[in-house]
This record gives structure tokens, sequence and C-alpha cells, in this order.
């Protein structure tokens, strides 16, 4: 088994409170109790700092400032990629042999590099990054950060080729992996689920008593969900509804207040978080984004009751028995007003078990033990 790995992650991955972190701080976790001494190097930006939580699971922690300053804008990379590229890294990882998990495209400066040439190079993916950037685009209000999508979606499908350099590609979904053995048919590719918090299934039986709908309302993917389930679904019921994530706009928090029975709890600890989604009676899920796996989809189904999602939210999965299919407006209600009153019972926690056995970090560890 390899002793030893480096880990780029294009965020600090701790607090885990979202997609991205929550794939990257999971993994980490799961090969620290298998013994693998993992060196991290994460970007520092934004309001995440250096974390103990990181420190005790790692053999070292590297943190690079971020440099995102706007003449970057101006480069032919990325700005995604621009702004993480840090001499400080490379000679970092020189100290060394070990092989090196790059996280995201957005980490991916360095894989053509020559000095790495002879270096085992995996790729992990969470998006297609230029069709998860144009679907932002799609959704964003602002013509400036419209612009700035766009031009950033053409810029990542152009240096999208610098993953021919790895010797194999991590796909969080079977459709993204089918998109990459296409594109890149020299370049091994294999599934590998995103990693998450948990060991086993640790839904409740019973019934809650509130609708639940969750994820980082600062994306435009997230509360353009948010703004449609409740304009065409949650306006139309009475049952109490609960939004929550982190940094909701202000226009979404407009909407929620002009309806009594829709709270926000907004940027809840992890522990609040969690305690929201274990209580709930529904989780009503909606994208429009049919890109990577969904994060928020194996939280609910590993630790939730019932769970409603539109079939967009499930693409590239093969977790479909494990939800209520709803499209439309009329299907979620009519599958809202079916759960309302079931109890999720010791029969439905063992069927979920089963249907979502392929998810368990166990066997996602042993994948990935298998390409290192």
């Amino acid at each position: 088994m390899q002793s030893h790995l480096h880990i780029i992650s294009f965020d600090i991955p701790y607090p885990a409170n979202y997609g991205g972190a929550i794939d990257v701080f999971h993994k980490i976790r799961c090969l620290h109790q298998k013994g693998v001494k993992v060196i991290l190097h994460c970007f520092e930006y934004g309001s995440r700092k250096g974390s103990p939580e990181l420190e005790d699971l790692c053999e070292h922690v590297y943190y690079y400032k971020r440099n995102t300053s706007f003449i970057n804008q101006f480069s032919l990379l990325p700005f995604n990629v621009k702004s993480r590229i840090n001499d400080e890294l490379k000679k970092n990882l020189l100290k060394d042999h070990y092989p090196v998990l790059f996280e995201v495209l957005h980490t991916c400066y360095l894989l053509n590099d020559p000095d790495l040439r002879n270096r085992k190079k995996l790729f992990r993916h969470s998006n297609i990054e230029h069709h998860y950037f144009l679907e932002l685009a799609k959704g964003e209000k602002s013509f400036i950060k419209k612009l700035y999508l766009q031009l950033e979606a053409f810029k990542l499908k152009r240096f999208e080729k610098q993953i021919t350099y790895a010797d194999g590609i991590l796909s969080v979904s079977e459709t993204d992996l089918a998109y990459f053995k296409k594109a890149y048919p020299n370049t091994p590719s294999v599934y590998l689920p995103s990693f998450h918090q948990f060991d086993a299934l640790q839904c409740k039986q019973g019934k809650g008593e509130y609708i639940l709908y969750h994820g980082n309302l600062s994306v435009s993917e997230n509360y353009n969900a948010a703004l449609w389930l409740i304009k065409h679904v949650f306006s139309k019921i009475t049952y109490p509804v609960i939004i929550a994530g982190l940094n909701p706009p202000s226009h979404l928090t407009a909407t929620i207040n002009k309806y009594n029975h829709i709270t926000l709890k907004q940027n809840c600890s992890e522990q609040e978080m969690q305690s929201l989604i274990e209580n709930a009676q529904i989780h009503g899920l909606y994208t429009e984004q049919a890109t990577g796996l969904k994060l928020k989809l194996l939280n609910v189904l590993f630790s939730g009751r019932f769970v409603i999602a539109n079939t967009a939210m499930l693409s590239g999965t093969q977790l479909t028995e494990a939800c209520a299919i709803a499209n439309s407006p009329k299907e979620y209600i009519d599958q809202i007003n079916t759960l309302l009153s079931k109890e999720f019972t010791s029969e439905e926690i063992e069927r979920r078990k089963k249907i979502i056995s392929p998810m368990n970090n166990e066997e996602k560890i042993k994948n990935l033990f298998s390409l290192l």
C-alpha cells in the first residue's frame, strides 16, 4: 500500500461545509484511518484559515495564498488556475517522489511540468468545469458576473487538455465518466463517487415536522433551485418549510420573508445543519445542472428520511430508487402530499442501505488504493 500521498486542494477543505470541501476532507480522513500519510497543499483565500483539524489528519499541511489580483483576469489561463500558480507548491512537491492527487482542474497547472514527469499523478474532478461555469452563467443576473463566467468557461475548456498528462482520472459520476472516456480515450478514467462523512447509514425512524432544502446559497445553482421550489412548490402548500445554507443573497431572503410558513436558517454550524437534515420529514432537492455528483444528495440519503428529487439531480448515479422522482411542480406537490403522513420505518432504512451501498467510503478507498 502506498504510504504517502500529496493532495493539492483548491481550497482549505475544513470546515467541510460544501460539496468540494466535503469530498476532499473525508477522503483525507479515510486515508488517515488506513495509515496513509497525507501531505496536503491547499490555497488560502476568503474567510477559511489554517485548520488544526487538518493538521491532526495529515503528515504535513502547506498553505498558499491564492493570488486573486484582478490582473489575473487578463491571462489566457483560467482565472481559477492562474490565481493558484505558486512556486513554493512546486518546491514542496519536489522534496520527495510520492504520488500527487490534483483536486479539480483549478489545481492542475503543474500536471505537465517536466520536473514531475516521472511522478504518479491522478486528477480528481468534481464537475466538468466548462459545463458547470456555463450553467452558472445562465442563472446569473449580473451582466458582469455572467460575462466572467462565460469567459472562464471558454478558458477552462481550452485548459482541460492538461489532464492528458495525468495517469488517471477519478470521475464522481457515471455521466462524467462517459464524457472523459470519450474526450480523453488515452487517459484511464474510473468511477469514484465523492467521499462523505458517513461511515454508516444514520437515518432516523419516525416522522419529522418540516420540509428541508439546503445548500451553499451563495452559489447561483443553489439559490435558483431554492427560488424555483419556493415559487412553484413551497408557496403552494402550508406545511412548514426550512431553507438552510451559507450566505444567501438578499433577493432570496426577501422572497422567503414573504411566506410565514417558510423559514430561513443561514450559516448554520455543521452540527446545526446535520440536526436539520436528520430531523426533516422530507428533503426537497432540485437542480437545473446535471453536472457532477451533488453532495447534498448523499448527505440526505445517508442521514435523512424521505427525498424528492428531479432527474437532473440524480443524473449519472444509480440512486433513483432511493428517491421519489418529481420534475414538475404538480409532481413535487403530489409527492409531498403522499409522504407527509408516512412513517420512515426500519424497512425503509434497510431498503435505503442496499441501494446506496456503492457509495460507501470503504469501497471507494479500496478503489483509490488500487490506482496508487
